[in-house]
């Protein structure tokens, strides 16, 4: 919900490498649980009883290992095998979100990294992950070696799980319509790529230039008219127009059946942007000519 963003508690993009690796762990404001959130969850005790009292299985375990091998079982078997496996699976959310391929649209830096996806029995696929979280499967190819996906049919034609759900061929073919979170991500991300800055002072000096300037800055300064409104009343034209950013998007994303909702978030979000830097532009201006 909140992949890379301000709220994703272990973003390498938000955050650092290594907070995002494990340094989320140690901060004591992740430690609150909203069951309300995993209610799906929630309904199985044991699972309960796991979170709870976390420490009792991997006491067991440890006594387990040193039973049947001494000192030597203990550290191998449970010590450096735990610490091996807590960090391929931490790799998971940062160099997951760092390096590989991104065959989906999702609104994030979620990637498919393949070597990730050989050390974690197929959770590397993890662009795949966020295109469809609802899959069992994360490797939607079949050559995208997903042993976990392997070990749960089986479990399933044993009858020991069920309900597996798999991708629809239009997820795996890229040819969905992305829901509006992912849309508007998207559509914030890309407008932020133009150099609003720069069309924001070409805006200013067209707008000094014309006949009715003084009432339009007298508007923005007291921030009594919204965006919208601004630009409905307005026509500039070093504002990239919806046809330009249609045509900006499918150089960035490719064709997707969301391109137009896309294009529309992103100038949406464009002209929000280019707005409120003309405010500041404004009122920069006013203030000199006071001190002046």
């Amino acid at each position: 919900m909140h992949s890379d963003t301000d709220f994703d508690v272990h973003s390498p993009v938000v955050r650092s490498f290594l907070y995002a690796h494990v340094g989320w762990i140690f901060s004591a404001r992740n430690n609150a649980i909203n069951y309300r959130l995993i209610g799906d969850l929630t309904r199985y005790k044991e699972l309960l009883w796991l979170d709870r009292h976390s420490y009792v299985p991997l006491a067991a375990l440890a006594l387990v290992t040193w039973l049947i091998a001494g000192w030597s079982g203990l550290v191998i078997g449970f010590c450096v095998s735990t610490v091996a496996v807590w960090h391929v699976t931490f790799s998971v959310n940062s160099l997951s979100h760092l390096v590989g391929r991104q065959p989906y649209i999702t609104g994030d830096q979620s990637r498919n990294n393949w070597i990730l996806a050989l050390l974690t029995m197929g959770e590397g696929w993890h662009n795949n992950h966020h295109a469809y979280q609802a899959s069992v499967r994360q490797g939607f190819r079949w050559w995208e070696f997903d042993p976990t996906f392997y070990i749960l049919r089986v479990l399933s034609w044993l009858g020991l799980v069920w309900d597996l759900h798999v991708p629809p061929k239009a997820v795996v073919r890229a040819e969905h319509r992305l829901g509006r979170r992912v849309i508007d991500k998207v559509g914030c991300q890309l407008a932020a790529t133009f150099p609003v800055d720069f069309l924001a002072r070409q805006a200013s000096e067209a707008l000094a230039r014309a006949p009715d300037c003084v009432e339009l800055k007298a508007r923005i300064l007291s921030a009594e008219m919204q965006p919208e409104a601004f630009w409905a009343e307005i026509d500039l034209p070093q504002v990239p127009t919806l046809d330009q950013v249609r045509r900006y998007v499918r150089a960035q994303l490719g064709d997707t059946p969301s391109l137009n909702d896309i294009a529309l978030s992103t100038r949406q979000r464009l002209l929000e942007l280019l707005y409120l830097r003309l405010i500041e532009v404004a009122s920069s201006s006013s203030s000199n000519r006071e001190h002046a």
